[in-house]
């Protein structure tokens, strides 16, 4: 990763992002940057990519958020 100012914001949300879910027992471990928005324009962030995970984690997830309410 370069030391471009959008990469460094991703990476700061991210890091957010994960510790975040972690603070909900919450482990999403695909997630992380989509390396494949590098290669786009240059004029904004990277993409943070979710990904996968399995329906007692997005039950989790969506506990997690709906209580935020």
């Amino acid at each position: 990763m370069s030391d471009h100012p959008h990469d460094r914001e991703a990476a700061a949300a991210l890091e957010s992002l994960r510790s975040a879910l972690a603070g909900h027992g919450i482990t999403l471990p695909s997630l992380d940057l989509h390396l494949l928005s590098y290669a786009g324009r240059y004029d904004s962030p990277p993409l943070i990519s979710l990904g996968n995970c399995n329906p007692a984690t997005a039950r989790r997830l969506a506990e997690a958020l709906a209580g935020g309410r």
